[in-house]
């Protein structure tokens, strides 16, 4: 992949994944499940997460998140496996997918601020906050360059690596001490989904500066 690699979740551990989750999606199929309230429900249980992390139950939001890691990759493989694939449906699920993004963040924000003892509270705040709004700009760099007829799937971090990178070392370590290792994922979070969206210009950049195409917006 040109432009840099996710760090964590490569081609091969997608095709492990896929193939692991494949018995719940037949299972799935044969109940009649359709795709869009899968999506709908992995968005309900992430949002859900999301207030056990503001409520300061850390392990428990990283292991729905998690869990929600993989019902997020069930839609998908229901709507190809039955033929339901659908401009609409795919446009629902990247909608809520960013709302699942925001609310992550947002959760973690608001435990940053109401609990006592925490590290720099505000700074880490001010960093979700950041965290949301960059993780945004990485979907929105793809599909703007995917609007202009580009693949744009570069970056180090993107929506899989940001759901694993808080999930797994908070399930492990909670919040830590004073809440420095919830403080140091989000900061390096943050900080990789800001250096994936530099490596989302800059790749778009040389790609139209080599065959220019489009409108100049």
């Amino acid at each position: 992949m040109k432009g840099g690699r996710p760090l964590l979740v490569t081609a091969r551990i997608q095709q492990g994944f896929f193939a692991t989750t494949r018995p719940v999606t037949k299972w799935l199929i044969r109940k009649g499940v359709r795709p869009n309230t899968i999506t709908t429900v992995g968005a309900g249980l992430i949002v859900l997460s999301a207030v056990f992390f503001g409520l300061g139950w850390i392990r428990r939001g990283a292991a729905l998140l998690l869990f929600t890691g993989v019902v997020d990759t069930l839609d998908g493989q229901v709507a190809r496996e039955t033929g339901q694939t659908s401009l609409f449906g795919a446009f629902y699920d990247s909608t809520l997918d960013r709302v699942a993004d925001g609310a992550t963040f947002i959760g973690i924000a608001a435990y940053f601020l109401t609990t006592p003892d925490i590290f720099l509270p505000v700074v880490g705040a001010l960093a979700c906050m950041i965290a949301v709004l960059s993780s945004l700009l990485v979907s929105y760099a793809r599909a703007r360059a995917e609007g202009l007829g580009l693949e744009c799937k570069v970056g180090m971090v993107q929506r899989a690596e940001r759901l694993i990178g808080i999930a797994a070392p908070s399930l492990f370590f909670g919040p830590g001490p004073n809440a420095k290792v919830l403080f140091g994922v989000v900061l390096i979070l943050t900080i990789g989904s800001l250096l994936t969206v530099i490596q989302r210009v800059v790749y778009v950049y040389r790609v139209t500066h080599e065959s220019p195409r489009g409108p100049a917006v």
